[in-house]
């Protein structure tokens, strides 16, 4: 099913964002967790690159095994950087992205798109998808000029993007002057709210600063109060971002995508707080 279809419906979507192995010894780990999530019957799971697209090939492979062998939609992320074949794999939908940069700045000799907006154009060309893409409340961290950020969006969107998931917020306030804005600019597709439960002090510091998310004061107290103490740390951060859910789905926000870290235990607690919230039974 098409992620752009579910978000037409007037329930609350939940999705979760996993990861795949960095090394063949870690899958069947992955695949556990992967297992685990599908249990908490979300409407679709998403699947990351590594850096660089180093881990492009794991990407499809897990996308494929949540598509095919457990049933649900699996949204398989996609990037410039090491653009993938995944037809054959049955998945439905992709999320498009510029992605990261190689660590030694090194782009390969055969790369054949440099912007998110021509992987979007061109897989909307060949037809058979729905195409995501990412969007930033803070501006991207390499746009100082948050006009001109809502300008690339835009591009994205006019070639055909379907949908958009954010990229991680501490402060709801900035994803609703985002959405604002986003409208005035003539972005009128579905937006789902990406949230991290934040589990790990160091871990967050360096999140952020890569990505440029802004630390709100409150957040702040609780990473400075439980930082040195893991269960009272993870504790507070799942309380954090259910706060930050119940807040959105108050104001209408209507798509969750959850980073879980691989986390099944996190996203169990969350979904535990907010079934009621959610209208679900998990």
């Amino acid at each position: 099913m098409y992620i752009s279809e579910m978000l037409k419906s007037d329930k609350v979507t939940v999705s979760f964002e996993v990861f795949p192995p960095k090394a063949e010894s870690s899958f069947d780990t992955v695949k556990t967790a992967v297992n685990e999530l599908n249990n908490l019957h979300p409407d679709y799971m998403s699947v990351t690159y590594g850096a660089g697209g180093s881990t492009s090939k794991k990407t499809t492979e897990i996308a494929s095994f949540i598509q095919n062998e457990l049933g649900t939609n699996a949204l398989a992320h996609l990037s410039c950087i090491s653009s993938t074949e995944i037809r054959s794999s049955g998945i439905d939908n992709i999320l498009a992205l510029r992605g990261d940069m190689p660590q030694n700045g090194v782009l390969p000799e055969n790369m054949e798109y440099h912007y998110a907006w021509e992987l979007v154009e061109d897989i909307k060309k060949k037809g058979g998808f729905c195409v995501g893409a990412a969007c930033y409340p803070e501006g991207h961290v390499e746009c100082l000029n948050k006009t001109k950020d809502l300008d690339y969006l835009k591009q994205k969107v006019d070639c055909g993007c379907d949908f958009l998931v954010t990229q991680m917020f501490f402060d709801n306030n900035v994803l609703y002057t985002f959405l604002y804005n986003a409208l005035k600019a003539g972005i009128d597709i579905p937006v789902t709210a990406g949230i991290m439960p934040v589990t790990n002090s160091s871990q967050i510091s360096k999140i952020c600063a890569l990505s440029g998310t802004s630390i709100t004061p409150k957040f702040r107290s609780i990473l400075d109060k439980f930082g040195d103490n893991p269960a009272a740390l993870k504790q507070a951060g799942i309380a954090y971002a259910v706060d930050q859910i119940v807040d959105m789905v108050s104001n209408g926000v209507k798509g969750i995508h959850i980073y879980t870290m691989n986390k099944p235990d996190v996203a169990q607690s969350i979904l535990n707080s907010l079934s009621s919230v959610f209208g679900r039974d998990n």
